[in-house]
């Protein structure tokens, strides 16, 4: 894996990541972000549907929490997780934790570190971790690390702990890595941990970049625990320290103020799970990611990708177009005998005062929406805009209908991704500023 910069922008890192995947055949545009997936599949879409979303990264980002209890499966299976759930081709990256379902702290020890599944704990020591990563056979991996949330003001000793702990995984994991024919064409990413004490993530960030790691994961700073600008500094700090040739992961981040600002200071990859978390609120993603290009004529230059014309085969694809218009046969002929919650309802979580306008975001279960028969997005091209309105999504949302994570799911990835284009393309054109300050006037 080679990691080719064309730009560096104000600390923003534009470029592409070649030789990516076990056979080096693929490559990655950075900066990006990772498809998101539960148990190998992206939540609420099938094969067939996530085919109809335009711009669809290469990387596939897998949560060792939701597949660790399909270990043995997997084993038996021989063949590797990528051809076991459908997606052979695609670029694999295993991490340890389900950033959507942060898992609770206090269970680590110097042996061991847990992952919380559908079953509950899983108590992971470093011989069986290598173990699922061999059967897995992913691409990319996550070494294993204790990287519970530590709240700020946390004990130094227990930061010290942390780092200590996850170095001697690293070393432990890299012996088996490096002794593994399965693993050869596999890359490690080396885990940076440190809480919000400057010294000890100098002192993980300047170990872990003396062992053979492939890349660079910058852990600890999901949540709204640690404020922003300790934040900030503390991300700047470590991405000064890393070398130019190898990526930047970060785990927990993903509102587009914070991805921007985690961006500017030399952070390559996301994880792409802040699409699903807004799905299973009842949001869709409606902030703007366009700018006046040519201030003299005010014409306005999207940045989004435009449609692939092998969008319009899938468009028509008879079979994807069954699937989506049988389960809106079955919605027709089943929402007025409907009137309770089922099991698969999108969840009502987290979803704040109702009808108020968050930031990047709407309130679709809000009752100012039951008229509103606009698209989620004026002009967006996704199936689900081009094809519903807001007043239907607002209808499959009262009545739980399954058809409602369904759409809202394609239209939130869509617009995500076209987001991160709109980054790539703000580089090239030296627009980033722009794009920064239209996001942050849609902050408030």
């Amino acid at each position: 894996m080679k990691l080719i910069l064309s730009s560096v922008v104000n600390g923003c890192r534009c470029g592409k990541l070649t030789e990516v995947g076990r056979n080096g055949s693929k490559s990655v545009d950075i900066p990006g972000c990772l498809l998101y997936t539960r148990t190998g599949t992206a939540p609420h879409l099938t094969h067939d549907t996530l085919s109809l979303i335009e711009g669809v990264p290469e990387p596939v980002h897998l949560t060792l929490s939701t597949l660790a209890e399909h270990h043995e499966v997997l084993e038996e299976y021989k063949e590797g997780i990528g051809k076991f759930i459908g997606m052979p081709d695609s670029v694999l990256y295993c991490s340890l934790h389900d950033p959507a379902n942060p898992c609770p702290s206090g269970y680590n020890t110097n042996k061991t570190v847990s992952v919380w599944g559908g079953g509950g704990r899983i108590e992971l020591t470093s011989s069986k971790f290598m173990a699922i990563q061999q059967a897995f056979k992913p691409d990319w991996y996550q070494c294993m690390a204790d990287g519970e949330p530590l709240p700020p003001g946390a004990p130094r000793k227990r930061v010290k702990k942390s780092v200590d702990r996850t170095l001697g995984f690293l070393d432990d994991c890299l012996k088996v890595h490096q002794n593994s024919e399965v693993l050869k064409n596999t890359e490690i990413i080396g885990v940076v941990e440190g809480g919000d004490i400057l010294e000890e993530r100098l002192r993980s960030v300047r170990e872990t970049i003396k062992r053979p790691v492939g890349g660079f994961l910058l852990d600890g700073f999901q949540g709204a625990d640690m404020p922003d600008d300790p934040k900030l500094n503390l991300i700047s700090s470590v991405t000064t320290e890393l070398p130019e040739d190898k990526p930047r992961l970060i785990h927990g981040i993903g509102k587009p103020d914070e991805v921007l600002e985690c961006i500017s200071r030399g952070v390559d990859l996301f994880e792409g799970f802040f699409p699903y978390q807004m799905t299973e609120q009842g949001r869709a993603l409606t902030f703007h990611f366009k700018y006046k290009m040519d201030p003299e004529t005010e014409e306005e230059k999207s940045l989004v990708v435009p449609l692939h014309q092998m969008q319009d085969q899938q468009l028509t694809s008879a079979y994807t177009m069954m699937t989506i218009e049988q389960c809106e046969e079955n919605h027709t002929h089943s929402m007025l005998e409907r009137n309770g919650c089922g099991d698969n309802e999108i969840s009502n979580k987290a979803s704040g005062s109702e009808g108020k306008m968050t930031p990047f975001t709407i309130d679709l279960k809000s009752e100012q929406f039951r008229a509103d028969f606009s698209p989620l997005v004026e002009d967006c091209s996704c199936y689900s805009c081009k094809n519903h309105t807001r007043a239907y999504l607002y209808h499959l949302l009262v009545t739980n209908e399954l058809l409602a994570g369904v759409l809202l799911m394609i239209h939130n990835l869509h617009h995500y991704f076209g987001f991160f284009q709109s980054i790539r393309d703000a580089l090239r054109d030296d627009k980033i500023q722009q794009l920064k300050e239209l996001i942050t006037k849609q902050k408030v």
